[in-house]
């Protein structure tokens, strides 16, 4: 096994990482392996891992009954193109995603990654309303502080000023965006909290196929928590103006917020939703796009009859038997009472950092704490801070935060809350 010092070395010289410099000197760690919650280095550091791998890890790292579902898979099958062709593991998960997601969802399609659904959510929507022989509707409206992908489509949801992709403004869809949803989860309902929603839905309704957003969470985009009244309201405006609906489940779905899935705080159901990243547990890459029966019967039933989207790697057996075990392991543990004893664990550990000068605010929900600074984190300061208290955080903009795995002992959490409240006083 090659040392950490030689293999940071080699990176450098041909790899890029995301949201980095193509030629950097950035503080980089070299991984030898992960297990549990902890992530060892080849200097054979040990790590408390609070991102659960940009929140998928939900179950750790080599859970056996995610690597036996693997490996069995692997020996059967490891991947058979999905045009005209299924298999079990692909039907078995999309089943098991019906069931679990809200009623009127009914429909599955198996994308490669969370950017790729929202794509392909944004394509139901599109070809839903050409099929109706309505094709001027064609955009969308989103919410500020959003984050919704990397991928074009996906970009051009995402906020236009905060979000991070603002070099890339003129070459994308041009859409519309209401003020960032409000009010605060725990704060008393605003009646007017959708006056910008509803008035860009009045003015623009004619051309508009969907309103896009995170339910309950927006997470990459500014890590913040909203009421759910919000979208008991967005959806009957959304109804009341022939609107569909797509929620971006991608980083809230599978009990990161307390609830299975966000939108369940507010019991409504989108006409379209998007899942990842913890699909499978954080093995291996896929991402899901659900639709109600009447959008996928609207597009079946009107020229040119099938949808135009199709992954090479498209319900790959491997990755659907890895997210069909992720699923059932998750159903069969106590997961709802781990997130609960996270969140009340994250709301007294992070509390102190109210008192630091340099932070803004400090807000928890679910297995996810946020501690947001009044400046931006620089990061190649903060990074190795945490390494060095045997954490790893990604800090990003002004917001350093956790969302770790949902097995985490007290013990170990405790030690990410120490380490966030000691580096952010030092800031």
């Amino acid at each position: 096994m090659p040392g950490g010092d030689d293999l940071v070395a080699r990176d450098r010289r041909c790899v890029m990482h995301p949201y980095a410099a193509p030629i950097s000197s950035a503080p980089l760690f070299a991984v030898e392996r992960a297990e549990g919650v902890r992530l060892t280095l080849t200097d054979g550091r040990e790590l408390i891992d609070g991102m659960s791998s940009w929140w998928a890890a939900i179950h750790g790292y080599a859970h056996p009954a995610l690597t036996a579902a693997i490996s069995a898979q692997l020996g059967r099958m490891s991947h058979v193109m999905f045009g005209g062709l299924t298999h079990a593991p692909a039907v078995e998960l999309c089943e098991a995603l019906v069931a679990l997601t809200p009623e009127p969802l009914t429909r599955v399609f198996l994308a490669d990654s969370g950017s790729v659904s929202v794509e392909v959510a944004i394509k139901l929507a599109l070809q839903f309303f050409i099929a109706r022989g309505q094709p001027e509707k064609r955009r969308l409206i989103s919410a500020l502080a959003g984050y919704h992908g990397d991928t074009f489509g996906a970009m051009a949801a995402t906020d236009p000023v905060n979000g991070m992709h603002h070099l890339f403004r003129g070459a994308l869809a041009q859409h519309l965006f209401a003020e960032a949803p409000g009010p605060a989860f725990d704060a008393p309902w605003s009646p007017d909290a959708l006056s910008s929603m509803a008035a860009l839905l009045e003015r623009h309704a004619h051309e508009v196929a969907a309103v896009i957003l995170e339910p309950i969470a927006q997470n990459a985009g500014g890590m913040r928590f909203y009421h759910p009244q919000y979208l008991r309201e967005l959806r009957a405006l959304c109804d009341r103006h022939g609107v569909l609906l797509i929620f971006d489940e991608i980083a809230t779905n599978f009990g990161r917020t307390g609830e299975l899935f966000a939108c369940h705080h507010a019991g409504v159901a989108p006409d379209i939703m998007c899942l990842g990243k913890a699909l499978t547990g954080g093995t291996m890459t896929l991402a899901a796009a659900l639709c109600t029966e009447q959008v996928a019967a609207t597009i079946a039933g009107n020229e040119p009859r099938v949808f135009m989207h199709g992954p090479t790697y498209m319900g790959n057996p491997l990755a659907c038997s890895a997210a069909l075990a992720s699923v059932r392991l998750l159903l069969a543990s106590p997961w709802r009472a781990r997130v609960s004893a996270i969140e009340a664990q994250l709301r007294r550990e992070l509390a102190p950092c109210r008192a630091i000068d340099a932070v803004a605010d400090v807000r928890v929900l679910g297995a996810i704490g946020v501690v947001e600074l009044k400046q931006p984190v620089d990061t190649a300061r903060v990074q190795p801070a945490f390494v060095e208290r045997g954490v790893w955080l990604r800090p990003f903009g002004k917001l350093v935060y956790t969302m770790p795995p949902y097995v985490i002992e007290p013990g170990e959490l405790s030690r990410i809350s120490e380490a966030i409240v000691g580096v952010v006083s030092g800031l």
